[in-house]
């Protein structure tokens, strides 16, 4: 009785699998396409035009002023979920010609015993209107620290370009305040 046995240099039974090698590829280029997926979204809202992102801080420049109309501006703020700041707009609204430099404050209260960072997202509705605003100084660029009990104002100063269409009679600026302190600077 002789036996088969397989010639030198083959296997017999199944070819070894890259199942696992595939699994780390695919988890990799998840995480990746995680990553990527805030830039993404940003370029896709800049080009559909919508978000009501604004340009960020400007230089002040005096511009012309369209006193042939007004703008009603009006301002809302919201926290995030665990936020517990006291955070409200001291004017609810302002009226403006398109072109000049307004000042409005927000107040921000930290009732907790802890010091605290916050940052505030800005949005602007209409969408088509975020284009055309155009802020100096804003609470917004920077976090803003607290210490436990400490209450602060905050100023916004801001322009309606004046080529604001003429169909946009009234601006909605919102600001979400969120709880910055595991993204503290």
């Amino acid at each position: 009785m002789t036996s088969k046995l397989p010639e030198s240099g083959t296997q017999s039974g199944p070819k070894p699998s890259n199942t696992a090698l595939k699994l780390v590829l695919a988890a990799i280029a998840m995480f990746g396409f995680g990553f990527a997926l805030v830039p993404l979204y940003d370029v896709f809202c800049e080009f559909a035009g919508i978000n009501g992102k604004t340009a960020g801080q400007v230089e002040k420049v005096e511009q012309w002023v369209d006193t042939s109309r007004t703008i009603k501006v009006q301002f809302i703020t919201t926290n995030n979920d665990g936020m517990p700041w006291e955070f409200e707009t001291l004017q609810e609204e302002v009226e403006i010609h398109p072109g000049a430099w307004t000042q409005v404050a927000f107040w921000a209260f930290n009732p907790t015993q802890n010091d605290m960072v916050g940052q505030a997202v800005p949005s602007v509705s209409p969408s088509e209107a975020a284009q055309y605003v155009q802020k100096t100084e804003c609470f917004c660029f920077d976090q803003q620290k607290l210490k436990a009990g400490e209450g602060r104002n905050m100023p916004l100063i801001f322009s309606l370009d004046p080529d604001l269409p003429d169909h946009v009679r009234t601006v909605t600026m919102s600001y979400t305040l969120f709880d910055a302190g595991a993204f503290a600077e």
